[in-house]
């Protein structure tokens, strides 16, 4: 495997980019004042490094419970092979579904289709899971709720 190696601006990029943005219409904007070059140099050092396939993809990590979503459950569905995935663009396509997943599971199990909901009750997990029910006509399905979370940390690169 090739090792890459970054230049001190690339690495300041990179590590911004693991850790939590500003929430803010200009989150490079302090970056740029630190490392002494534009936001705009930031953004197409960044879009560079997409093209190089050094950064894969760029995604928010929602925090639920700091958000009000405190009613949070991993849902198994017993899905047919040949719908799984029709099934699960349909779930996945929610608001409320993060995570939407096929595994491979023991014979006995039978449920393979995952996906993690996030509701602000539990009434309104209830509405969710019909909902996906009954547009998917999946209703074979086991509810794995949260009870707490015990650690959330971003992936570190640098």
């Amino acid at each position: 495997m090739k090792q890459v190696r970054f230049d001190s601006v690339e690495s300041e990029i990179i590590k911004l980019l693991q850790s939590d943005l500003p929430l803010e219409s200009r989150p490079y904007q302090l970056l740029s004042e630190k490392l002494g070059i534009s936001e705009e140099e930031i953004v197409a050092r960044i879009n560079i490094l997409q093209e190089k396939g050094l950064i894969r993809r760029l995604g928010a990590v929602l925090r639920h419970q700091q958000v009000g979503y405190t009613v949070n459950a991993m849902v198994a569905w017993k899905t047919d092979e040949s719908r799984v995935d029709e099934v699960g663009k349909v779930i996945a396509g929610y608001s409320s579904v993060s995570h939407c997943y096929l595994r491979q599971v023991p014979k006995e199990f039978e449920y393979n289709l995952f996906s993690m909901i996030h509701s602000r009750s539990e009434e309104e997990l209830v509405q969710i899971l019909k909902r996906i029910a009954d547009r998917t006509g999946v209703q074979d399905y086991v509810v794995i709720r949260s009870i707490r979370e015990l650690k959330k940390v971003s992936m570190t690169y640098i």
